[in-house]
């Protein structure tokens, strides 16, 4: 059997995506981790496939490169919107909508040559009870909450944007952040009944933020949209930054601007598609 796919990055978080308008996937989680393997696959952080939807112009569901199911992707849903744009499946309409587990997504495309070039997404409203997150702690929020891994004291944020983050803000540059060692204690820790994304974060001087994530079931990726929101929600939440404003985030694999709501995260960023193939199965 020969499966075609496309793979498509945002700022560097690649997947696999599969247009299953087209064509039939059986067990997506054994194929996310054959696919994603590097050496034997194809690699990359999973596989999304792209499918049709009776509430909105198509529905994305994403599996971890651990077999494992997300319900929210920032970085792939924007590849979405590209995929969709730009094989002639949107009727040329620059605001789609997208279905994900997290609820229904709208999508403002930014077209040129007839190309998507970036997309703003409407990411919904950040959840920020611990129990809907989860995070197993009591109260209204979990803001600057002191979290004991590998018997150092961190203070996190956790935030849900349809998947649990908990970010971390430090004074050492993240950079020199040893994430292999220190991301898995987080994901595994015995607050985060269902694992958790952990951002770690710098504010540098001009406002701007500078992120390393550790996603659970992928690792460290280059990029997280999701996180990436949760970050800027969380930089507002301490003081770091201020609501209703386009705040920049740094990513390993580029830059993305989130601007945080009462009322919703609109999260805007770039999509590129990296080359399309065919895959014996």
């Amino acid at each position: 059997m020969k499966l075609s796919f496309t793979k498509m990055h945002g700022c560097g978080n690649n997947y696999i995506y599969i247009n299953c308008f087209e064509q039939k996937v059986t067990n997506p989680e054994k194929l996310s981790v054959a696919l994603s393997e590097p050496h034997f696959g194809i690699g990359g952080d999973g596989i999304i496939l792209i499918s049709p939807s009776d509430k909105a112009d198509a529905q994305m569901r994403i599996f971890n490169a651990d077999g494992s199911e997300g319900k929210m992707c920032g970085n792939g849903i924007r590849c979405v919107g590209k995929y969709l744009y730009d094989n002639g499946m949107t009727d040329g309409r620059t605001t789609i909508t997208i279905d994900t587990l997290s609820g229904v997504k709208t999508l403002e495309l930014t077209v040129k040559d007839g190309k998507m070039q970036s997309a703003r997404v409407d990411m919904g409203a950040a959840i920020l009870a611990p129990r809907e997150i989860p995070v197993d702690m009591d109260g209204e929020n979990v803001i600057s909450a002191p979290i004991v891994v590998d018997e150092k004291v961190y203070h996190m944020t956790c935030v849900s944007m349809g998947n649990p983050h908990c970010v971390i803000f430090q004074k050492e540059d993240v950079d020199d952040l040893d994430l292999a060692r220190i991301g898995p204690r987080f994901e595994h820790h015995p607050l985060f009944p269902e694992r958790v994304n952990t951002e770690f974060v710098n504010v540098l001087a001009d406002g701007s933020l500078k992120m390393r994530v550790w996603e659970r079931g992928s690792g460290e990726t280059w990029a997280c949209g999701t996180g990436a929101c949760a970050t800027g929600v969380a930089a507002c939440l301490n003081g770091f930054a201020k609501p209703d404003t386009d705040i920049t985030v740094h990513l390993r694999g580029g830059d993305l601007t989130i601007r945080y709501t009462t009322e919703t995260v609109f999260m805007t960023g770039a999509a590129t598609t990296v080359f399309k193939g065919e895959i014996e199965l």
